[in-house]
């Protein structure tokens, strides 16, 4: 050992040890180097396949050229930086030379892109990092009047580091002054609790020490997750929802985590979330959960703290939605409590009880309204539900069958199905449902990306239920529910009653896998893209994509205000027509065109639908105003916007309660139920429609078709 160590000191040696070492720092340096290679070859493959599949298989492919190139341009920049903060109007320019080279990357040219901007981008993040740290670092002025726009779709780039320092300055004194102006006003309310009481100065540090946390985190999490990898998922989700806003692209690990969340087994909330700009979001309420039976919670509402029932509330600032998660799920039966941010501005407090989300609770369900001397049975459908896994299996059309038996039993005159906030589902549900309500007949047509239309028709004669019939929707009733209103109002077999127009999702989605399988549940090495490749048309004719379908009776909603339709999607598909479908309208023994106009009529001189209308077109403008930073100012402001929503809030209540049972058959769900927290669950719900302004007002049209005097109408075709 020893002679060992002399020879390694001698010239020899040495030479030796440097061969050694530059041997090993070779094949580290060519290991390193094939799987960088090997990276950007897998990167590219997925690019070059994704690019493929959209411009062969989707239903209405955009020309992937340099037109398309400069939209996927401008929308990737705009994804990373979506206020304008992070990049210089310079840096823009030095990333133009790639604005019309995208086109050739996703057709197999080296990827160049992406790696360009992120070299920028980690520049300017260290930049914004320096920069909001010392900006916070001094208190606020809010005696000065300026002004901010939150949500500024039309701001440009940033000329000047100068200019970028100003609008980063009002972004995080806007976000100051939110949180203390809402210290200010705890204070107000806890004047007599002299231990509670701050000095201003201190609560303006304490939001500033806030916003500084959320801050730190949200950029600490770019740093350590938003990683090359994400980074060039993005990417590819830029270039899919360009072709259409339900295209979308699902990486493994998020192809992953979406199916453990679509399985319900885990104890939460009910809602599916998303992160954008740093928020978490809502993005969808599963139907049945928590969160649905709150009547709270909707797309697009932020989710700003949580709290383990009475504990100190986080704020979740910079967490992204795995980390988010974590804190809304827990122990079932235990409390969490939610910050909410409305899409109007206004926050509140939501306490939740975690639950198991339930799947019989998503089911049909029925109750009688007693109104006058008349018995009108009213249904919820929340999904058009199919379990095609198992033999026994719940399907909404037998459930839905179900329902009206008991309802015939009970006598009633006429029927209310509720399809508000129905995201759709089984188109096969669907037929079967409208074919009981009309018979023999078309229901749906469905046409390809070569324009082949197809008819599908339900070819049982009998009907199930042959008596009056109003269909609630409203702005989130999309897709399977779109398809059944719409068959409904071409028969002319029921009313349709609601909102302005439903959401105007008439595309037709289906999963396509990329690379090998990696394992039996169907995830393979690259993911999953999820591609529109049908579209849905009217019997009539017309589609249901982007316009929806337009109530026959239309009231003023507190929610038409909102831009959450599919119209409101600039890369939504467009609306067309095809042909009819040949079909006969209902035997109805009414003037239905008279009927309607008065209906209509009474709408327009109805006293409470008016304030509504008035108050959310108000909140309409409104939303996208300028929001002031001073105080004074700011508080105003927010006082007229609290005021608005809570008057809209009052209106939609009845002040006095439906007359509502519920049937013999269904006594035991709600009153005796071995599950007492069910029980009580559907207690709530029911004590919950009964003050519902809007289904009081549709039974009140049920009432007035019975009511209606009788006339023999012609049959159309």
């Amino acid at each position: 050992m020893q002679k060992f160590l002399q020879f390694m000191k001698s010239t020899k040696g040495l030479i030796l040890m440097a061969i050694v070492l530059f041997g090993c720092l070779f094949f580290a340096f060519t290991r390193n180097g094939g799987n960088k290679e090997n990276y950007i070859n897998q990167k590219q493959k997925l690019l070059s396949e994704v690019g493929s599949l959209l411009e062969k298989q989707h239903y209405s492919p955009q020309i992937i050229n340099d037109a398309f190139s400069k939209k996927v341009f401008k929308k990737y920049l705009e994804e990373l930086d979506n206020d304008k903060t992070l990049f210089l109007q310079s840096d823009i320019n030095l990333l133009k030379k790639y604005e019309i080279l995208l086109d050739d990357e996703i057709h197999g040219a080296d990827i160049k892109f992406v790696p360009a901007v992120s070299l920028i981008y980690d520049q300017r993040v260290t930049e914004i990092i320096h920069i909001y740290k010392d900006i916070l670092s001094r208190p606020f002025d809010f005696s000065v009047n300026e002004s901010i726009l939150p949500e500024d779709d039309k701001a440009e780039y940033t000329v000047s580091a100068k200019e970028r320092l100003d609008r980063i300055r009002k972004k995080l004194k806007f976000k100051t002054l939110e949180l203390y102006s809402e210290m200010l006003s705890q204070k107000e309310k806890n004047k007599a609790d002299t231990s509670l009481q701050k000095p201003d100065s201190i609560l303006e540090k304490d939001a500033r020490n806030k916003v500084l946390k959320g801050m730190d985190r949200f950029y600490e999490r770019i740093k350590v997750k938003f990683t090359e990898d994400e980074r060039f998922n993005t990417y590819i989700n830029v270039i899919t929802n360009l072709m259409d806003p339900h295209t979308d692209y699902f990486p493994p690990v998020e192809k992953r985590a979406f199916d453990e969340m679509m399985s319900n087994r885990f104890y939460g909330i009910g809602a599916q979330l998303t992160e954008q700009d740093g928020q978490i979001k809502i993005a969808n309420v599963l139907s049945g959960g928590p969160a649905w039976k709150s009547g709270e919670l909707m797309a697009n509402d932020i989710i700003l703290k949580v709290a383990q029932g009475a504990e100190t509330p986080v704020d979740l600032a910079g967490y992204d939605v795995t980390d988010a998660v974590k804190l809304i799920r827990g122990t079932k039966g235990s409390e969490v409590r939610l910050t909410i941010k409305k899409q109007n501005g206004t926050i509140k407090v939501l306490t939740l009880i975690r639950d198991e989300i339930v799947q019989d609770e998503a089911l049909a369900r029925s109750v009688i309204i007693n109104k006058g001397n008349e018995k009108i049975g009213y249904i919820l459908l929340q999904d058009f539900y199919a379990d095609f896994e198992r033999a026994n299996g719940a399907h909404c059309s037998e459930d839905f069958a179900k329902e009206v038996e008991k309802l015939k039993s009970e006598n009633v005159k006429g029927i209310i199905l509720d399809l508000r906030f129905n995201g759709g589902g089984s188109l096969y549900e669907v037929v079967q449902m409208v074919g009981m309500l009309i018979g023999q007949g078309p229901v749906v047509q469905v046409r390809d990306k070569d324009g082949k239309s197809s008819v599908l028709s339900d070819r049982d004669n009998s009907v199930l239920y042959d008596g009056p019939l109003a269909v609630m929707v409203n702005e989130e009733s999309a897709s399977a529910s779109e398809i059944f209103a719409a068959a409904i109002q071409d028969y002319k077999r029921g009313i349709i009653v609601g909102s302005t127009s439903t959401y105007g999702k008439g595309t037709v989605q289906r999963n396509v896998p990329l690379g090998r399988p990696t394992d039996m549940s169907g995830n393979t090495e690259y993911g999953t893209v999820k591609l529109t490749f049908q579209k849905f048309y009217r019997i009539n004719g017309g589609a249901t994509q982007l316009k929806g379908v337009t109530p026959d009776i239309i009231y003023p909603d507190i929610y038409d205000y909102l831009k959450i339709r599919e119209k409101d999607n600039t890369s939504a598909l467009p609306w067309d027509e095809i042909a009819k479908s040949p079909y006969e309208s209902w035997h109805n023994n009414f003037d239905l065109a008279t009927f309607l106009k008065k209906e209509n009529d009474s709408v327009s001189s109805n006293v409470q639908f008016n304030l509504i209308k008035n108050n959310t077109e108000w909140l309409g403008k409104n939303m996208d105003a300028s929001i002031s930073l001073n105080l004074e100012k700011y508080k105003e402001q927010q006082k007229a916007l609290r005021s608005t929503v809570n008057q809209n809030s009052e209106l939609i209540k009845l002040k006095k309660e439906m007359d509502m049972e519920v049937m013999k058959f269904d006594k035991d769900k709600f009153f005796n139920n071995p599950d007492k927290s069910k029980s009580d669950r559907y207690q709530a719900w029911l004590k919950s429609i009964k003050s519902d302004m809007y289904i009081n007002f549709t039974a009140k049209i049920i009432s007035d078709i019975i009511a209606a005097p009788v006339q023999t109408q012609t049959t159309s075709k």
